[in-house]
């Protein structure tokens, strides 16, 4: 039975990534996870307990990273654990850095160690990146694997700093890596600050939905179990020290994004009979839309080439994006108890950084 190791396991593309692993009978996991305010056990709930034991630490605890490495003895290693938000990064970016940044390299670290005291044949540590690395495209074009790195955002840079890390770890040492930079993800398990969650969780009670600017910002939609489908084949088929983008072709404006959520959750949850409409003054969920202050450092497109990925390990995207919102809009009204569970106490479902104001007052 091979053990894979996922940090960052019971985040939202964590814990994706550990559901459709251990759909395999033989795999095992071991998630390495600090529980932060996007890490839940909640989100691992109903897998079978033989096969996945959950460890909650930091990755940049170098003690613990190697006491796990040394105790769990992993086939593979894929490093999901990161701070995530940009409007976070923007209020404080010191949490990114030491996640991101000195996370990397204390697992980086451990692995190079984990691979002198002879790890198993065939070890491999896949990282997991993002386009913001690459920065803003303009109107036309595509981020390739050789697409220059220019972040613009606090989260951009310290992601973009991980994976100069991984690219070092394969040049010097001749660690085992490979790398993988995704678009915009949505699905099951995002926690309610991102984009398309706030919108659906927003709408059906009848609150504001706050657009940044004039909502013309651009992202290329990624249904997350087809990510995580990319990111298991990378894994196993993956030529070492190869990066492969792995994007959904699916480019939207951030207005548009809402106006779908909009239509999709009418036919969920009818406009007519939701009574935080009502409530809210208005008749339909568009209503709801507020256009606010722009964020500082806001890239206005991404858009991913994942061609290699397809051609090179035959990877294709099961989930076109009607079919993934309408999944998504649905198991967010179906898993009321959960998103409960998560937010506890923190105000979630607003927009943060210079918008926070206006959006918490619904304007």
């Amino acid at each position: 039975m091979s053990t894979i190791l996922v940090t960052g396991g019971a985040g939202f593309i964590g814990c994706n990534f550990v559901r459709v692993a251990m759909r395999r009978d033989d795999v095992r996991v071991v998630v390495l996870d600090k529980m932060t305010y996007a890490g839940h056990r909640e989100s691992l709930l109903g897998l079978d307990e033989q096969r996945l034991e959950i460890v909650v630490g930091d990755i940049a605890d170098r003690d613990l990273v190697r006491d796990v490495y040394q105790q769990h003895r992993p086939d593979w290693v894929v490093n999901f654990a990161a701070e995530s938000h940009v409007d976070r990064s923007i209020d404080g970016p010191r949490d990114f850095i030491e996640a991101n940044i000195v996370g990397a390299f204390e697992m980086l670290e451990g692995a190079r160690r984990y691979c002198e005291a002879g790890a198993p044949s065939g070890f491999r540590f896949l990282h997991v990146s993002t386009d913001e690395v690459y920065g803003s495209l303009g109107e036309t074009g595509l981020f390739t694997e050789t697409t220059p790195y220019q972040p613009n955002s606090p989260y951009a840079a310290s992601k973009a700093s991980a994976d100069h890390l991984v690219r070092a770890y394969r040049e010097t040492y001749d660690l085992p890596v490979l790398l993988t930079n995704c678009s915009n993800n949505y699905g099951p398990y995002q926690f309610p600050e991102k984009l398309i969650p706030l919108m659906i969780l927003n709408a059906a009670g009848g609150r504001a939905l706050p657009i940044y600017g004039d909502g013309g910002n651009v992202r290329d939609w990624l249904y997350v179990e087809d990510h995580c489908e990319g990111i298991l084949l990378a894994l196993e088929r993956g030529e070492l020290g190869r990066k492969y983008n792995i994007g959904g072709g699916n480019e939207r404006t951030n207005v548009q994004i809402v106006d779908r959520i909009c239509a999709t959750l009418d036919e969920a949850l009818p406009a007519s009979s939701n009574e935080g409409l009502r409530s809210a003054g208005v008749s339909s969920y568009e209503g709801l839309k507020r256009f606010v202050k722009d964020r500082p450092g806001h890239d206005r497109r991404y858009a991913i080439d994942a061609t290699r990925i397809r051609e090179e390990l035959g990877w294709q995207p099961r989930f076109d994006f009607d079919s993934g919102i309408r999944a998504t809009v649905q198991w967010y009204l179906d898993n009321g108890a959960w998103c409960d569970a998560v937010q506890g106490d923190e105000d979630a479902q607003r927009r943060l950084g210079l918008s926070s104001t206006v959006a918490d007052s619904g304007a």
